[in-house]
């Protein structure tokens, strides 16, 4: 099954509804796309704490080829979209003990 690339315009952006998250790890590489040339981005292992457990979820963040050189640079901000992501996600009702791959585009 192919992940489905999402961006942060497609969640439906609820009222926040704060969700402890932390990064655990990050892998930087270009990675392979079934439809063209691979694409810079990061890995990301989230932990999650969702009713009262702790959960993982990778999010594979894209740099988009809008992407400016100072978001490709800023991990940090990179990090916090794969967190806010999974945030709208929980918000608008999917839970973090159901598996899924996780891939966004980040872009200016």
């Amino acid at each position: 099954m192919a992940a489905q690339i999402a961006t942060l315009m497609e969640l439906p952006m609820a009222i926040p509804v704060a969700i402890p998250m932390s990064i655990e790890s990050g892998l930087a590489a270009h990675f392979k796309q079934p439809d063209g040339p691979s694409m810079p981005g990061v890995s990301w292992l989230v932990r999650i704490e969702h009713g009262g457990q702790a959960h993982h979820a990778r999010v594979k963040a894209l740099l988009a080829a809008s992407a400016s050189r100072a978001t490709r640079r800023d991990q940090g901000y990179q990090a916090r979209m794969a967190m806010q992501y999974l945030a709208a996600l929980i918000n608008s009702g999917w839970n973090p003990a159901q598996e899924r791959e996780h891939t966004i585009e980040i872009g200016d």
